[in-house]
């Protein structure tokens, strides 16, 4: 695996050096709530294309809704992810991982409703049906790895795609997601980071 396992810092709930862009789309979780959940997602802006400014954008609330007939469909919208994760591999901090961001929408986890309360979001630059990069795949676990270190309510069994937590109306990241090749970098991942 050739991307180190990032820093966060426990007390601000940000990553150290990567890119912040910093949302107003969250707000605190519910007291004693702590992360519990990872969510994958899947984002493209406008739909299959990557690159260009709109994610940041979006999760910004400065998206110019006249710019692009897809922005039409979702104008108004108000959403926010903890990261992205772009198709070289550079992640971008939009909330603090204490904070919650609004990611998940109406979702529910092995019983328990408001996925966004309790868990972190991190969208992957993608589509469904067109193969995620090796730089996101070993971005993603690196990042992972470091908030299952960081945040001991997270695990590997504690990761869940969009679509399992919000199953009929969300299909991110999609059958293009190799789920057994992150979960075997994600186990590289946390081997490598050194126990205190």
């Amino acid at each position: 695996m050739s991307v180190a396992v990032p820093h966060i810092d426990r007390a601000t709930g940000f990553l150290t050096g990567v890119r912040q862009v910093l949302s107003p789309h969250f707000d605190a979780r519910p007291s004693g709530a702590l992360p519990e959940l990872l969510v994958v997602h899947g984002i493209s802006l406008p739909p299959g294309e990557f690159g260009g400014p709109w994610i940041d954008r979006l999760f910004t609330g400065t998206l110019p809704w006249d710019e692009h007939p897809y922005f039409k469909q979702i104008e108004g919208l108000r959403a926010s992810a903890h990261a992205l994760i772009r198709r070289d591999g550079q992640i971008v901090q939009y909330v603090p991982f204490g904070g919650r961001a609004w990611h998940a929408g109406q979702s529910a986890w092995r019983g328990r409703t408001g996925c966004n309360d309790f868990s972190i979001g991190v969208e992957l630059e993608g589509t469904d049906d067109m193969p995620y990069t090796d730089a996101q795949y070993e971005a993603l676990a690196a990042l992972s790895a470091a908030l299952i270190a960081t945040y001991p309510s997270l695990s590997a069994q504690t990761i869940a795609g969009h679509s399992e937590v919000s199953p009929g109306r969300k299909t991110d990241p999609g059958p293009s997601f190799d789920w057994a090749r992150f979960r075997a970098l994600l186990d590289q991942a946390q081997r490598a980071i050194p126990r205190s």
